[in-house]
């Protein structure tokens, strides 16, 4: 059942076997809340590790869901947004900590642009190295030569052109799609496109819903006004991809290539599309196993 609207912002977090990562998201945005109400909830997809317990002995303010199975990504934020009436919504990752900023702040930013769908952040990892958040999405060409190029090397130009190469991201710009560790929606523009598709339950739903405003008529805003670190991949463990969460990836891929791209002519490159991307996947698990100590 919904709670009565009385929080200015939705934040939904889904979590999965995050250690101490979802304690620290909950303290970070405590400090960071600013001066608006708050909803949060925590979706969390069976964990076997007690993170989200611990998390809500020291943050019992947070709303906790438990599911009796992972159902994934973009069922639970959908499952999430759900239990809420916020106007804005941000999702958010567990393995995130808020830097700089405030939650306020990214509200008004958005609030700020009523023709932005989407507002995101910069990232910074752990070590406060920038993430290229905030990208084009990428001509078939482009996103051939980044897949197979950038684990060798991200000095190439499929990867400079993507990922905006000569921007610092010192400075508020509309892009095409920003990283999903953190993303500020507007409600009625995320009910207005049916909110997430469940059918990229892992990997590129940000790149499928982002591409879905664009078409209804939606901007999306990176805004460098709030900064986030992200510990990246804390559920998936591991140096790189397991196997399974490798093919996960390349399947989300092709179907977002299926879906927003193979219209035409195009329908003839599908069985291309799924063969790269499946040999961009087992090369992808292969490193990560010699990599491994």
């Amino acid at each position: 059942m919904k709670q009565p609207r009385t929080a200015d912002l939705a934040v939904v977090i889904v979590n999965y076997d995050t250690g101490g990562w979802l304690t620290r998201c909950l303290a970070s945005l405590d400090r960071h809340r600013g001066d608006i109400e708050v909803d949060v909830v925590i979706i969390d997809n069976a964990s076997h590790d007690g993170s989200h317990e611990r998390a809500l002995e020291d943050h019992p303010w947070a709303r906790l869901v438990e599911n009796e199975r992972n159902v994934y990504l973009s069922p639970a934020w959908n499952q999430g947004a759900a239990l809420t009436d916020a106007p804005f919504v941000l999702f958010l990752n567990p393995d995130t900590e808020w830097w700089r900023g405030t939650l306020a702040d990214l509200v008004a930013v958005a609030a700020a642009n009523p023709q932005v769908a989407i507002v995101g952040p910069m990232v910074r990892s752990v070590v406060g190295l920038p993430y290229a958040s905030g990208r084009v999405f990428p001509s078939i060409v482009d996103a051939v030569g980044h897949a197979f190029m950038s684990p060798i090397t991200r000095d190439n130009p499929f990867t400079r052109r993507y990922e905006m190469d000569g921007w610092d991201r010192s400075t508020e710009r509309v892009v095409d799609w920003v990283s999903g560790c953190c993303m500020l929606m507007r409600r009625d523009a995320f009910d207005a496109v049916g909110g997430f598709d469940e059918g990229f339950a892992l990997y590129a739903e940000e790149l499928d819903i982002a591409t879905r405003l664009r078409d209804a008529g939606w901007a999306v805003l990176f805004t460098p006004v709030v900064e986030v670190l992200h510990a990246v991949g804390i559920s998936t463990k591991g140096a790189r991809r397991p196997h399974r969460l490798a093919v996960m990836h390349s399947d989300s891929h092709y179907r977002y290539y299926r879906k927003h791209r193979a219209s035409g002519w195009r329908r003839f490159t599908l069985p291309l599309a799924w063969t790269a991307l499946r040999l961009r996947a087992e090369i992808d698990w292969l490193a990560g196993r010699i990599e491994r100590p």
